[in-house]
């Protein structure tokens, strides 16, 4: 069995890491974090892993975290882990960061995205970003990875094939996409109170969300050309899942829907969690709730010339915690599908 420390244990991303490990057959959870609820059961602000998972959670005290693993996933607030994750890595341990401060290329672009100074460049030069379908191999040899964000991972790898065979126009990108509530975190704000969510979807971050560039960035490096797109997310009324419907115009004007199925099953015919639905079929986030998959719908307008994109992934799944496992069974040598492979819960 391999040893693993879980970092701010008690979040959604934290609590769906602990969920999930629970299936792992070679991993084991020595020490979960919480600066919250530290000395009590982790099951006590879990009740649903009631004698799954009792183990009293940890504070943070670095000395007594580094001996009991090699293996760390944080899932922490941008500016905590500007204090924990330069600890580990200089202690020798690997480690898979949820926050955004190890997903840029640049420094330059965090600082303008999130305001706040970086200060740990050598650490960002080294990270990899921890998207399985481009940079498996880079995973498997990190220190560092940084978990991508859940917007990006849908859109990213609904996009990606169109891109890389250079079947559209890199200008004019639109993508919208919607989350559940949860993608927003466990914290008391009145814009993610129930009066203020139910029976209710708006937009937010409009042409300002954070996770733009780093969509920008996979997608510039994916067809070495500046891309820039225009991004809108929206707030749904769920708890959990993200369904993104991306716009791209086409250079060919005899492309077919049956075509671009084509297109995509190849591109992702060697990737497990990647579904290709036939045509005429599109993603519904209650058959990704709960899973480590993303579910991709394509087809043309011909009309526009434009293919338009559907893609789903639970935004705690494939959009954090599961991803991160994939990540972490790269990591340690071992099937990345491994304790990842359960359904949706679709009700």
């Amino acid at each position: 069995m391999f040893n693993v420390v879980v970092i701010g244990a008690t979040g959604y991303v934290g609590a769906e890491i602990v969920r999930l490990l629970q299936y792992h057959p070679e991993i084991s959870i020595s020490c979960a974090v919480s600066r919250s609820f530290a000395g009590k059961p982790y099951s006590n602000i879990y009740p649903n892993l009631k004698k799954i998972f009792d183990m009293p959670l940890s504070t943070v005290d670095m000395d007594l975290l580094c001996e009991k693993a090699d293996f760390f996933i944080t899932a922490l607030p941008h500016d905590v882990s500007k204090d924990i994750i330069p600890k580990l890595i200089n202690e020798g341990k690997r480690v898979i960061d949820h926050s955004a401060l190890f997903r840029f290329r640049k420094r330059q672009t965090y600082e303008q995205w999130y305001g706040t100074a970086h200060g740990m460049e050598d650490l960002l030069e080294n990270s990899v970003y921890g998207l399985p379908e481009f940079y498996r191999d880079n995973i498997s040899q990190a220190k560092l990875v940084a978990n991508p964000g859940c917007y990006p991972t849908c859109a990213i790898l609904g996009i990606a094939p169109l891109l890389a065979n250079k079947l559209v126009y890199t200008t004019n990108i639109i993508i919208d996409a919607a989350s559940g509530i949860s993608g927003a975190g466990r914290k008391s704000d009145l814009a993610y109170s129930f009066c203020e969510t139910h029976e209710n979807f708006k937009a937010y971050g409009i042409t300002n969300h954070r996770h733009t560039p780093e969509i920008e960035q996979e997608l510039s490096l994916l067809t070495g050309e500046d891309i820039m797109i225009s991004f809108t997310p929206h707030l749904l009324p769920i708890k959990r899942g993200i369904l993104t419907t991306s716009y791209l115009n086409l250079k060919d004007n005899n492309l077919t829907s049956d075509k671009l199925y084509e297109v995509y099953s190849e591109y992702y015919k060697n990737e497990f969690f990647v579904r290709v639905l036939e045509p005429g079929v599109f993603p519904e986030i209650k058959n990704v709730t709960g899973s480590n998959f993303i579910d991709i719908g394509v087809t043309v307008d011909k009309r526009l010339n434009r293919a338009v994109i559907v893609s789903a992934v639970d935004n705690l799944g494939k959009g954090a915690a599961g991803q991160a496992i994939q990540c972490l069974n790269l990591m340690l040598g071992i099937d990345e599908k491994t304790g990842l492979t359960q359904p949706a819960l679709y009700l």
